[in-house]
């Protein structure tokens, strides 16, 4: 028997596994056949929404319903914060299955979703060049 990238034994020999493919598994399987995430309204999954874990969020011998790709995204966040691109990949998981799994980790309260700065709202250079000459002439 091999494990996947959540830990979750495979048997070679099995009609799920492909030797060379890895564990069989359909997209839609894991999300129960959702396509969008659930969770609160307004919250968007892009590729750059960056994702923090809860101190709630059940640990790796909690009892919970939560399925071996739930589990592994919690694992992938329990390090640091990390963006839905970086998890996908982390994961091994395409990001639609991601987004909706991380809607489920956030109707639960496993994660919290922030969205990065816009470069718009960031100050503009020249004000903190002046700031910075400011402090050096102190």
């Amino acid at each position: 028997m091999t494990e996947d990238m959540a830990g979750v034994p495979y048997d070679q020999g099995s009609q799920w596994y492909d030797g060379e493919a890895g564990p069989l598994v359909r997209p839609y399987a894991m999300t129960g056949g959702r396509t969008k995430p659930g969770g609160p309204t307004g919250v968007r999954f892009d590729l750059i929404a960056l994702v923090t874990l809860d101190l709630g969020a059940p640990g790796a011998g909690d009892d919970t319903a939560l399925g071996p790709e739930h589990r592994a995204l919690i694992d992938l966040c329990r390090t640091e914060t990390q963006s839905v691109a970086e998890l996908s990949a982390g994961a091994d998981l395409p990001v639609g299955v991601v987004r909706v799994l991380l809607g489920d980790l956030l109707e639960l309260g496993c994660v919290t979703v922030s969205r990065p700065v816009p470069p718009a709202q960031l100050p503009d250079e020249r004000i903190l060049r002046e700031v910075i000459e400011g402090l050096r002439a102190l």
